[in-house]
């Protein structure tokens, strides 16, 4: 998801996290005080809902934007400046998404075995294709996010199919490998959009928020999957108006955890987080995804997945949701 669209946006991403936050919370520590079902590892309670038997599947964006934000007009941290200026400081913020904040996220993936799926702008991966390689070296899904920083909503469909073959092009040129997953600018696509993205290929899209498990939509009568994004654990709306300390983002996303872990004793759930380069790779945040991460991984039974893997287990698998 890009931020860069006008102060509404930030505001209704803000109201969004802020509304589910206190009852998540209270709902949290109501069915922590019922204590979730022990189980050996790998083992789920209830029914095994995941692959392994796992209990809880928790999926990890890494948005790769950076290079391909607008010259002028970018949103970001520093004052709004006339269009017809060229503003430096905000080019430098983005700069910082590929010069430290992917490399000190991908050591992080690394350090607690974590696989997430990294979904690219194409014409942030033209500008930095060894970055892109190298996402993908080290075991990540590559997966698609729209060639440049224009919303698809707008497009006509002959536009909407030559930006994501081109977004598909600049992938495969970098990395070798081609996408199946898709993510539109600010979740906005047409009616057009998973027509032509089927036919392109591709399994799966994330830009819907309406469940905690993956599930289907039919699409020229064969199923298409959904695997859910997030705005609640989504860094931008945390980490932006009003501004989120680490330490309440990092006890919002173990709130969450407990919540669906416990409920993940008797149905299938998914936890989804999304980082962006130029947010979540800073020290501070990388601190509190690590201690999260840390935090998961002590419950036994709790799977991180990429994106790719989930779409493909929904389709190989009964009782999954079909809207």
């Amino acid at each position: 998801m890009s931020d860069t669209l006008p102060i509404n946006r930030r505001q209704f991403l803000a109201g969004a996290a802020a509304g589910g936050t206190a009852l998540m919370l209270a709902h949290g520590a109501a069915l922590a005080a019922t204590g979730a079902s022990k189980m050996t590892a790998n083992t789920a309670s209830g029914g095994a809902f995941w692959p392994n038997g796992a209990r809880l599947a928790i999926s990890i964006s890494m948005q790769f934007e950076a290079g391909a934000q607008p010259e002028r007009g970018a949103s970001g941290p520093f004052p709004p400046l006339d269009p017809k200026y060229a503003d430096l400081p905000m080019q430098s913020w983005y700069d910082y998404g590929v010069k430290e904040g992917i490399p000190r996220l991908l050591d992080l993936w690394d350090r607690t075995g974590v696989k997430v799926t990294s979904h690219m702008v194409g014409q942030a991966v033209d500008r930095s294709p060894q970055l892109a390689r190298e996402i993908v070296a080290r075991g990540h899904e590559a997966a698609a996010h729209g060639q440049t920083w224009e919303p698809q909503y707008s497009m006509t469909p002959e536009q909407e199919e030559a930006a994501y073959r081109a977004n598909i092009a600049s992938i495969e040129r970098a990395t070798g490998a081609r996408p199946v997953g898709f993510n539109a600018f600010w979740l906005r696509g047409t009616p057009n959009t998973l027509g032509i993205l089927q036919q392109l290929g591709f399994l799966y899209h994330i830009d819907n928020v309406s469940r905690d498990e993956p599930f289907t939509v039919p699409v020229k009568g064969k199923p298409f999957v959904v695997v859910p994004y997030t705005l609640r654990n989504n860094d931008i709306v945390r980490f932006d108006s009003p501004a989120l300390s680490n330490e309440a983002y990092l006890s919002d996303l173990k709130a969450e955890f407990d919540v669906l872990y416990a409920e993940a004793g008797s149905r299938r759930r998914m936890m989804s987080i999304s980082t962006h380069d130029r947010i979540s790779g800073s020290p501070a945040r990388v601190k509190a995804l690590e201690q999260f991460i840390r935090y998961a991984q002590s419950h036994a039974g709790v799977a991180f997945m990429r994106k790719d893997e989930i779409a493909r287990f929904a389709l190989q698998v009964d009782k999954v949701p079909a809207d």
